[in-house]
């Protein structure tokens, strides 16, 4: 349970992203007292995020809400905001463009991840703040944490988890939520 703070609002919570001992392609996730597997870049976690690079930030990123293919499946009661994902919905990583790392629409050329695929991946997808605030061209793009790839494969720099852990994780997670990479 979250504890609670003074007044109506819960405590902001942490989840906990560590290196899984001897494969730097996985990780731990732990939150209130309970330990998921889940996959990290397949360059494992790094302190210099660059555009591309396969690595997962180190870092603490905010939660701000995300993206559900309501059409697959039906997500927990979650105060995080969602919103059902639609084809046509995409996300820039083109470095040089002025939308990049932001969310756009198709017709869309330059570079981007589109958000309804078919592989399940986006099913549940949650928007870390990595480099959103103050955006550094090339900086790392599309900071998710989002579903995994059967066998638990590495992601492009996201944080993956599978789909019962995603749903005992998500009705505590809110806007402001702590994704603690270390």
């Amino acid at each position: 349970m979250l504890k609670k703070t003074s007044g109506r609002r819960p405590a902001k919570s942490v989840i906990t992203v560590r290196a899984a001992p001897r494969d730097r392609k996985r990780a731990l996730v732990s939150f209130d007292g309970r330990v998921e597997h889940a996959a990290i870049g397949r360059s494992g976690i790094t302190s210099l995020k660059r555009e591309g690079d396969g690595a997962t930030p180190r870092a603490a990123m905010k939660l701000i809400g995300g993206y559900v293919r309501r059409d697959r499946l039906l997500l927990p009661s979650t105060p995080l905001p969602t919103r059902t994902t639609r084809t046509g919905m995409l996300w820039c990583d083109a470095t040089r463009h002025a939308l990049y790392n932001r969310p756009v629409k198709a017709p869309f050329q330059p570079s981007h991840e589109e958000l309804m695929r078919d592989d399940g991946l986006y099913d549940i997808c949650l928007v870390m703040d990595w480099n959103l605030l103050a955006r550094r061209r090339n900086a790392g793009s599309a900071i998710f944490f989002h579903l995994i790839r059967p066998g638990y494969e590495p992601t492009q720099g996201c944080v993956a988890v599978s789909l019962p852990a995603m749903r005992r994780l998500i009705p505590h997670m809110r806007r402001g939520t702590v994704v603690k990479v270390i």
